[in-house]
């Protein structure tokens, strides 16, 4: 069963839809089930720059050294997630966008997605 919030990709077309109602079976996407996207977190950070940091209170990087945005190795957005899930900020990055982003409220948690490594947050 989905839940509020979880994210999933396509494998074929690399669709990725994020669940907004819970209770779907499986999402299903170019006639087959999609992937759940699975965060990791700081404790599998190794030498890659994943993880979204808090550098205060109305602003996150993606990576304590923000993350490298090339065309073959980029983060797609960053995702800012209020304690009571009740409110979501996206960022969509392109490019020649910093892996940064700026908050007008006060939220604890964040995720990103790199084209490469896939979901990280910082919870």
């Amino acid at each position: 069963m989905t839940e509020c919030l979880e994210l999933y990709r396509c494998e074929i077309c690399g669709n990725i839809v994020q669940v907004m109602h819970k209770g779907a079976d499986a999402l299903v996407c170019c006639g087959k089930p999609m992937d759940k996207l699975i965060q990791h977190g700081i404790e599998e950070e190794k030498q890659e720059k994943h993880v979204p940091v808090f550098l205060n209170e109305r602003e996150i990087q993606v990576g304590s050294e923000p993350h490298p945005m090339l065309e073959e190795h980029h983060i797609e957005f960053i995702q800012a997630v209020s304690d009571d899930k009740k409110h979501v900020y996206t960022k969509f990055l392109d490019i020649a966008d910093e892996p940064k982003m700026k908050l007008n409220n006060d939220y604890k948690q964040a995720i990103e997605y790199c084209n490469i490594h896939g979901l990280w947050g910082s919870k």
